[in-house]
C-alpha cells in the first residue's frame, strides 16, 4: 500500500536534502525535511535546463511508474535524489517500493552504499507492498553487476526486517563471491544469514561453502564439511567432487584427492564434461599418469568428447614418460577430431623424441604436419647439436634459413654448439651471416665466443668481448660464467677473475661451487686471504673446497686463530667437513698446541669413516707427544689401526716408540706384533728401546730371590723377545 512521508507535512519551508559539498544523504536522515510546492535546489544537477525539463513533464503526469521511468534514464545522481525529493513533496503523490528500488539502485551502483543503505531502511519502515520483492530485486541486480559490497548491505536489511529471502538469492550471492575470490568472512557471512532465516541449505549451497573454504586455505575445515554434508540433509553431487579433488590437488594434498575420487566412484556419482576437463589437466600436469588415463578412458567411454586442453594435457604427460608411441596415436587421433594442439604439445613431442634419440621421428613430425612454429624447430635443432650431429642439424638450418623460419635463438643453437666444441672460427663466421641477416648479437651470443675463446686458450680475446658485454649491462650464462672463472684463473689472471665474479654477483648471478672454489683457491694462494673472506660473502653458493683453501691460507699465513672463526661460520652453514677440512684443522690446532681440539677433531673424523694423511698425524703426534700425553689417543688408536693401510711404518714407530716411554708397554707390543706381521721391520731406536727393556728385566731377575710368578713373567718376556728375534731375523734374510 502506498503511504505518504508524514514528515513531509508539518510546514511550508524546505531545506536543502543535500549540501553541495557534503556526501549524499540517505532520505531516513533527512526525514524532517520540509514540503513546498516548488522544487528544490538544482545548483547540483550538471544541466539545470535538462533538470527543469524532467520537472515540467513530472508536474503534469507525476505517478509513481513515471518518476520511475524519469529516474531510469537520469545518468547524474544528484538529478535523481534532487527528482526523489521533489516528487516527495508533491501533494496527492505517494511513493511505492518501486520507486524506491530505482533509487537505491542507483545510490548502489554509484557506491553510496551508506545512504543506499539508508533508503533500504526507510522502505522497511514505511512497509511498502513488495518491499521485500524489491530487496530480492535489488540483490538479483546487484549480484549480476558485480556489487557484491552492496548485495551484502541490502542482504543484511533484507534479513534484519524478518522477510526471508529465497535460497535462489542466497545461492547466487555466495556463487559470485566465490567467483570473485572475495574473503571467505563475506561468505561466510551469507551462510550465516541463511542459518538466522532458517532456510536449510542445500548441495549448492554447501559447494560454494567449501569452494570458499578450500580457495582460504581452510582445508582441514572443508574436508570436515564434506564428512558432514549427508548429516545436513545434502548428497554430494558432481560438482562437489570437482571442488573437492581439483581443491585438494592444486594444494599438493594428490593421496586425500584420491581417496575422495574413490568415494564418488563408490557413491556411483557419473562425472560430467566439466569434471573431466578440470580434473584430468590436473593430474597429468602434475604427472600422475595413472589417474590421469584412467579418468581420461573414462570420458571416452561415456561418451564425452575431449577438449583441446584435455587431449594435451594427456599428450604432455605421456610424453613427460616418454611413452612417444602412445601419444602419437592420442595426437592423430586429436587432429582426426578437428582439434589442433597448441605449441607446447609439440614441444613435448619433440623433446620426448629427442631424449629417447629418434630424432627422425621428430624431423617427420615437423615436416608431415608442416609445422611452421620456429620455437619447435628450435628444439630439434638443438637436440641434434646436443647429439653431436652438426651436419643434420647444419642441413636442418639452412632449410629453416630459406623459409625464413629462423630466429636469433636459431643463430644461437649453432654458434654454441661450434664454441662448445671449440671450433671458434667457424662460429664466427655463422655470428657474421647472423649479423648481416639483420640479427644482432645478444648476451647468448656473447656467452658462447666468450666460452669458444675461452676453451680455444684465448683468454685475452674473451676479455675484450666480455668488455662489451659490461658496456651493454648484459650478463654471461651459468656454464659459460663458470668456465670464463677457471680460464683466467688457470692462467693467473686473478685480478680478472675477481673483478668477474663481483660484476656478475652485482646483477644476481651465481658461480657454482665448483668454479668458485677454484677461485678462492688462487686468491689464497697468492697470499690475499682477506680478500677471498670478503668474496666468500658475496657468494650464492659455496662448498667446502672453499673453506678448505680459506682455512688453509689463514694456517699457512700464520693466522692460525682466525681458523675458528671461519670453522664457526662453517658450522652455521652447515658445510661438509671433508678429509682436507679436517687435516687442516688438526695441522691448525696442532700449531695452536690445542690437544684438546686436536683429538676432538680426529675423533669426529675417524667416526666419519675419514682417515688423515700423514703429515696431518705426524703434526697430531708431534703435538701429543711434546707433553708425553701420545697415550690420550688411546681410545681411538684401534679405529686408527683398523684403517691400517693408511699407516706407514713411521707411524708405527713414533707410535711405539712414545707409548713405550709413556708406560704403556703393553699397547706398544700389540703394535709392534702388528708391525712385523706386515713384513715392517721398526726402526734402530725402537729396537733399541724394546731390547734395553727386557735387558733390565734380566738384570733384575738375576739380583732378586726368584719366584715362581716372575720366574713365570721373565719366560714369557723371553718367549715373546725370541718370537720378536726371529721374526726380525726372517725379514732381513728375505729383503
Amino acid at each position: 500500500m502506498a503511504v505518504k512521508l508524514s514528515s513531509l507535512t508539518q510546514s511550508r519551508r524546505i531545506l536543502n536534502w543535500v549540501s553541495p559539498i557534503a556526501p549524499l544523504s540517505s532520505l531516513s536522515c533527512a526525514i524532517t525535511v520540509l514540503p513546498t510546492q516548488e522544487p528544490p535546489d538544482q545548483t547540483q544537477s550538471k544541466n539545470p535546463s535538462e533538470f527543469e525539463a524532467k520537472i515540467r513533464f513530472l508536474k503534469n503526469k507525476l505517478h509513481p511508474d513515471t518518476l520511475v521511468s524519469i529516474l531510469k534514464n537520469t545518468h547524474d545522481l544528484n538529478s535523481s535524489v534532487n527528482l526523489f525529493k521533489w516528487a516527495s513533496l508533491q501533494k496527492q503523490f505517494y511513493h511505492t517500493a518501486d520507486t524506491y528500488r530505482m533509487m537505491i539502485l542507483k545510490l548502489g551502483n554509484a557506491g553510496n552504499i551508506e545512504e543506499m543503505e539508508g533508503f533500504c531502511n526507510e522502505m522497511v519502515r514505511e512497509k511498502f507492498s513488495g518491499f521485500d520483492k524489491s530487496l530480492s530485486e535489488l540483490i538479483d541486480s546487484f549480484v549480476r553487476s558485480r556489487r557484491l559490497s552492496e548485495a551484502l548491505r541490502v542482504l543484511y536489511v533484507m534479513n534484519s526486517s524478518n522477510s526471508k529471502p529465497s535460497i535462489c538469492i542466497f545461492n547466487a550471492l555466495m556463487c559470485a563471491l566465490v567467483q570473485d575470490k572475495r574473503d571467505f568472512k563475506d561468505v561466510l557471512f551469507v551462510y550465516k544469514e541463511m542459518v538466522k532465516s532458517r532456510i536449510l541449505p542445500n548441495i549448492d549451497t554447501l559447494n560454494h561453502l567449501l569452494e570458499s573454504l578450500l580457495e582460504s586455505g581452510r582445508v582441514d575445515a572443508a574436508m570436515d564439511q564434506y564428512r558432514r554434508i549427508e548429516k545436513k540433509g545434502c548428497t554430494p553431487n558432481i560438482r562437489t567432487f570437482q571442488i573437492l579433488i581439483s581443491g585438494l590437488a592444486v594444494r599438493n594434498r594428490v593421496e586425500e584427492s584420491i581417496l575422495v575420487l574413490h568415494d564418488m566412484f563408490r557413491c556411483g556419482c557419473e562425472p560430467d564434461s566439466g569434471f573431466y576437463t578440470c580434473v584430468i589437466p590436473l593430474f597429468c600436469n602434475m604427472e600422475n599418469l595413472e589417474i590421469g588415463l584412467m579418468l581420461f578412458e573414462m570420458m571416452r567411454a561415456s561418451k564425452t568428447a575431449p577438449d583441446c586442453v584435455t587431449y594435451g594435457a594427456v599428450i604432455r604427460c605421456l610424453c613427460g614418460y616418454l611413452r612417444l608411441d602412445d601419444a602419437v596415436k592420442l595426437y592423430e587421433e586429436m587432429i582426426d577430431s578437428g582439434l589442433s594442439p597448441d605449441n607446447q604439445v609439440f614441444v613435448d613431442m619433440i623433446n620426448g623424441f629427442c631424449k629417447l634419440n629418434r630424432l627422425d621421428e621428430a624431423r617427420h613430425i615437423l615436416d608431415e604436419r608442416n609445422i611452421e612454429d620456429i620455437c619447435v624447430r628450435n628444439t630439434l635443432l638443438e637436440s641434434y647439436c646436443e647429439n653431436g650431429n652438426f651436419i643434420m642439424a647444419k642441413g636442418m638450418f639452412d632449410k629453416m634459413f630459406e623459409r625464413e623460419l629462423i630466429d636469433s635463438t636459431s643463430w644461437n643453437i649453432l654458434i654454441r654448439f661450434l664454441c662448445e666444441k671449440g671450433v671458434v672460427g667457424k662460429a664466427s663466421e655463422y655470428l657474421c651471416r647472423m649479423v648481416v641477416s639483420s640479427f644482432p648479437a645478444d648476451s647468448a651470443t656473447y656467452s658462447s665466443i666468450i666460452l669458444g675463446n675461452c676453451k680455444s686458450g684465448n683468454v685475452v680475446h674473451a676479455l675484450d668481448l666480455f668488455a662489451r658485454v659490461r658496456s651493454k649491462s648484459w650478463v654471461l650464462d651459468s656454464v659459460s660464467y663458470a668456465e670464463f672463472v677457471e680460464s683466467l684463473c688457470e692462467r693467473g689472471n686473478i685480478q680478472e677473475a675477481a673483478d668477474l665474479f663481483l660484476y656478475m654477483s652485482d646483477k644476481g648471478c651465481a658461480l657454482r661451487s665448483t668454479s668458485f672454489g677454484v677461485l678462492i683457491e688462487k686468491i689464497c694462494l697468492s697470499g690475499e686471504v682477506k680478500r677471498a673472506i670478503k668474496l666468500l660473502s658475496l657468494a650464492y653458493c659455496t662448498g667446502s673446497a672453499s673453506y678448505n683453501s680459506i682455512l688453509r691460507g689463514l694456517f699457512e699465513s700464520g693466522r692460525k686463530n682466525c681458523i675458528l672463526v671461519v670453522l664457526s661460520r662453517m658450522i652455521v652453514l652447515g658445510c661438509n667437513f671433508t678429509v682436507e677440512t679436517y687435516c687442516v684443522l688438526i695441522q691448525g690446532m696442532s700449531a695452536l698446541n690445542r690437544k684438546g681440539d686436536c683429538l676432538a677433531f680426529f675423533d669426529l673424523m675417524l667416526s666419519e669413516e675419514l682417515v688423515p694423511d700423514s703429515q696431518t698425524l705426524a703434526c697430531l703426534l708431534s703435538c701429543l707427544a711434546k707433553d708425553s700425553e701420545l697415550h690420550l689417543l688411546l681410545p681411538s688408536m684401534y679405529k686408527l689401526i683398523s684403517k691400517s693401510e693408511f699407516l706407514d711404518p713411521s707411524t708405527y714407530n713414533v707410535l711405539i716408540d712414545f707409548l713405550w716411554r709413556e708406560g704403556y708397554k703393553n699397547e706398544a707390543k700389540y703394535l709392534l706384533d702388528l708391525m712385523l706381521e706386515k713384513g715392517w721391520v721398526p726402526h734402530g731406536s725402537t729396537h733399541v728401546l724394546l731390547m734395553g727393556s727386557i735387558a733390565r728385566n734380566e738384570m733384575n731377575y738375576r739380583h732378586k730371590q726368584p719366584n715362581s710368578r716372575r720366574l713365570k713373567t721373565a719366560n714369557l718376556e723371553i718367549q715373546s723377545t725370541v718370537t720378536i728375534l726371529v721374526l726380525l731375523g726372517t725379514v732381513w734374510l728375505t729383503r
